[in-house]
C-alpha cells in the first residue's frame, strides 16, 4: 500500500505520471475514477483551497468526501505511543485510523506544527500516526511539508515552460510577514524545484532563515540526481537577476522556533524582501513568472503590481490543486 506523504517518497517517473494525468483531468474534469469510493478529510487546521479542491475533486470523479475536525465535530485524538490518556484526548490514533480505514478508501490529514519545539514538530507525528495505523492510503494535506501544493506548482510551471524544466533559474525567496509562519511550503518548493532539475536559489535574509537540514539535504540529493543546481543567497538583486521563476513564501527562523517574540525584531528589519515591480524587472527580460501558494497579504509579501501582472501564475497554481489532487487520489485508488 502506498501513501502520499512527501513527493520525495515517489519516483520521478511516478511524479511525471501524476502530472500528466492531472493535465488530462484539467482538460476533461469529470469521470468515474472514484465511483462508490470515499475519502475522509481530517482537518486539525483551517483550510480554503485544500478542503474545497479535495471535496470538489472527489465529487467530479464520482466519489464522496467526509470532512472531520477533531476537537470540534470529532473526538480529540492522542498520538503518543503508550499515552496515559487522562487529558483532553478521548481516543487514540491506533483506533481512529483503523476505524476510518473500515469506512473510507482514502484518508487525508492536515495538521500544522504546534510551534513550540521544532525537534518534536519535525517528527510529523500526526501524519505519521495516521500512516502507521491506517490500512488505506493516507494523503498529506499539509503538515511540515505540502506535497499537493508542490504538484500544483509544478503543473503550472510545465504549462508555461513545457515538461522539461532543466536549466530554468528558480528563486525561492523569503518574504516578510507579521507572524512567524510554517516552513512547509518552503520545504516543498525547495524539494520539487530541485527534483525537476532547475537551477535553484534559496534567497533569505541570513543563515538563521535556512530551512531544516532534512530538506536542504533532500535538495542537495535531488541536484545530484537531476543535474540542476542549488545555491543560498542573501543578495536580493543578484538572486533575482535573470530568474525565470520567483516563488515567494514567508517562514519563521528555526533557531527561534517557539520563541517568536525574540525573532520579531530581526524579522521586522527585512520588510524590504517584499516582491515588487523593481525586483521582478530584474528577472529574465523582466518577464519572470511569479507565484505564491496563497493566502497572500498584498503589499506585505508582494505588491499589487506583481499580483495583478500577467506574469503572476498564483491563480493558475491554485486551480491546479484540484487537478493534481484528483490524479493523486486516482492513482492511490488504483494501487
Amino acid at each position: 500500500m502506498k501513501h502520499f506523504l512527501n513527493t520525495q517518497d515517489w519516483s520521478r517517473a511516478e511524479l511525471d505520471a501524476v502530472l500528466d494525468e492531472a493535465a488530462a483531468f484539467k482538460a476533461s474534469k469529470y469521470g468515474q475514477q472514484m465511483a462508490g469510493k470515499t475519502i475522509a478529510l481530517v482537518f486539525f487546521n483551517p483550510s480554503l483551497r485544500t478542503r474545497t479542491s479535495f471535496e470538489v475533486g472527489a465529487y467530479q470523479m464520482g466519489g464522496h468526501a467526509v470532512v472531520l475536525a477533531p476537537g470540534k465535530d470529532a473526538w480529540p485524538i492522542a498520538f503518543e505511543p503508550g499515552a496515559v490518556m487522562d487529558g483532553e484526548a478521548e481516543e487514540h490514533i491506533a483506533e481512529v485510523a483503523r476505524v476510518l480505514s473500515r469506512y473510507v478508501d482514502l484518508i487525508g490529514v492536515r495538521a500544522f506544527p504546534k510551534f513550540v519545539d521544532w525537534t518534536e514538530d519535525r517528527e510529523d507525528r500526526v501524519l505519521r500516526g495516521f500512516a502507521r495505523h491506517a490500512t488505506v492510503p493516507v494523503i498529506n494535506l499539509e503538515t511540515i511539508t505540502h506535497p499537493c501544493q508542490e504538484l500544483a506548482h509544478a503543473l503550472a510551471l510545465r504549462e508555461r515552460f513545457g515538461s522539461d524544466l532543466r536549466g530554468r533559474k528558480y528563486v525561492l525567496t523569503w518574504t516578510y510577514h507579521p507572524k512567524a509562519l510554517n516552513t512547509a511550503v518552503a520545504n516543498s518548493a525547495l524539494t520539487i524545484a530541485t527534483r525537476l532539475g532547475m537551477d535553484v536559489t534559496l534567497l533569505c535574509p541570513n543563515d538563521q532563515y535556512l530551512l531544516d537540514e532534512r530538506y536542504m539535504g533532500w535538495a542537495k540529493a535531488n541536484v545530484a540526481e537531476s543535474g540542476g543546481s542549488l545555491q543560498v543567497s542573501h543578495d536580493i538583486d543578484a538572486a533575482y537577476k535573470d530568474a525565470d521563476v520567483v516563488y515567494a513564501k514567508s517562514w519563521g527562523a528555526l533557531p527561534f522556533f517557539g520563541n517568536w517574540a525574540d525573532e520579531k525584531p530581526m524579522r521586522d528589519r527585512y520588510k524590504h524582501f517584499i516582491v515588487d515591480e523593481r525586483k521582478m524587472a530584474l528577472t529574465r527580460e523582466g518577464r519572470g513568472l511569479f507565484s505564491h501558494c496563497l493566502p497572500l497579504r498584498r503589499n506585505v509579501k508582494a505588491s499589487d503590481g506583481v499580483m495583478d501582472s500577467p506574469h503572476c501564475i498564483a491563480i493558475d497554481e491554485a486551480e491546479n490543486r484540484l487537478h493534481v489532487q484528483k490524479a493523486v487520489m486516482a492513482r492511490l485508488l488504483r494501487g
